[in-house]
């Protein structure tokens, strides 16, 4: 960022940094977690003709209720939970809808936090949860996960006790570490908190074997919000599509922070073909998730440290130095993301040969280079 210092700046927001990862034009990009998979071309047939019809209309704002793409986000949720064996009725008035998660999780901080509220997460975590929190003016409280990354209910439900926070933050799976949660864990969360529980389920569809949604949590919980998004699973990043779903009065809220048709109408109209092909789109999920559990073998059995994974990227420690293996393989045109971790570094699984160049790019730079394992144990 230039020089602030002239300007009428928040004292609050000087010395922070904006959300940013390496945007490098190389062969193999494994850095910022998108599906790896172009959209089909019967997909984008179908999305070429739905917007055909559209474009004479642009001359009036869309529907800023966006009724249709929330009853195609019913449709398509009232189905991931039946096929995870646990059914939610869920309704159109549950359902909200914004430019990407982070947008939607802009609104709900915006709505319920603020100067003077608090906002607590467990890291490390999505980098852009205090941001938006920050952002709001609220203060941003953290507490470590464990060494595993892992967390458990008892724990959470004491800080939770312990700072009194308006908002907490649980992302599962969590980024960066793709380690997932309980439904206990949330459960004492919310039960131990008098403020909004916010569960990031970003990267809920890599979960294999699919593990019940906190949607299934929502009934008689009217402070409980789940997010998500069609940017991973969906391969739809481009198109800024994100979604929550929780109580009908909680969603109400959010209407009075939400700026003016918010979404437009080509992104509701390509959001809603994108979801009548849902199976299509999904089809690449399970060739993901292969790649995700190739790259955590073969780093583990190089001597990686690996943590189990239920997103679509591996998070690996024992480096001795992130940032000189991840130059080693952007030399070689591949590129990870150093996360902040010490001694830690993520990769986002790609198509089979991304993945295949990936992994061969580690074994020809620790044979050149073995002193990049921290240690042989």
């Amino acid at each position: 960022m230039g020089n602030i210092e002239s300007l009428p700046v928040r004292s609050d927001l000087v010395g922070l940094k904006p959300y940013g990862a390496p945007h490098l034009d190389v062969p193999v990009q494994l850095n910022v977690n998108e599906n790896a998979y172009p959209i089909p071309d019967v997909v984008v047939e179908s999305m070429r003709s739905a917007v055909d019809g559209h474009f004479a209309g642009l001359n009036r704002y869309p529907d800023r209720e966006f009724e249709e793409l929330r009853a195609h986000l019913v449709t398509y949720l009232n189905g991931v939970n039946d096929r995870a064996g646990a059914p939610v009725d869920l309704s159109p008035e549950m359902i909200w809808a914004a430019n990407g998660s982070n947008e939607v999780l802009s609104h709900i901080v915006q709505a319920f936090g603020g100067p003077g509220r608090t906002v607590l997460g467990f890291t490390p975590s999505y980098s852009m949860h205090p941001l938006i929190a920050t952002g709001t003016g609220a203060e941003w409280r953290t507490s470590e996960r464990n060494e595993d990354f892992t967390l458990d209910a008892d724990a959470v439900a004491e800080e939770v006790a312990r700072v009194d926070p308006d908002i907490v933050f649980l992302c599962t799976p969590n980024n960066p570490t793709g380690t997932s949660i309980g439904l206990d864990v949330i459960e004492a969360a919310y039960d131990t908190c008098s403020g909004i529980v916010i569960v990031d389920e970003a990267y809920a569809e890599f979960s294999r074997p699919a593990k019940p949604s906190a949607m299934t949590l929502l009934d008689g919980r009217p402070r409980l919000v789940v997010s998500r998004t069609m940017s991973k699973a969906f391969a739809c990043a481009g198109l800024r599509l994100g979604y929550a779903i929780a109580a009908p009065e909680l969603i109400d809220v959010l209407r009075l922070v939400r700026l003016p048709y918010h979404l437009s109408e080509i992104t509701q109209v390509l959001a809603c073909t994108a979801l009548e092909h849902a199976d299509v789109l999904l089809d690449n999920v399970d060739r993901l998730i292969d790649s995700r559990d190739l790259i955590s073998a073969h780093l583990s059995e190089v001597g990686f440290t690996v943590y189990l994974s239920d997103s679509n990227f591996v998070l690996f420690g024992n480096i001795s130095s992130p940032q000189d293996l991840w130059q080693e393989l952007l030399d070689r045109g591949i590129l990870i993301r150093d996360i902040g971790i010490a001694h830690h570094a993520r990769v986002n699984a790609g198509t089979e040969a991304e993945t295949a160049a990936f992994l061969t790019a580690i074994d020809e730079i620790l044979a050149a280079r073995p002193e990049l394992l921290l240690s042989s144990s």
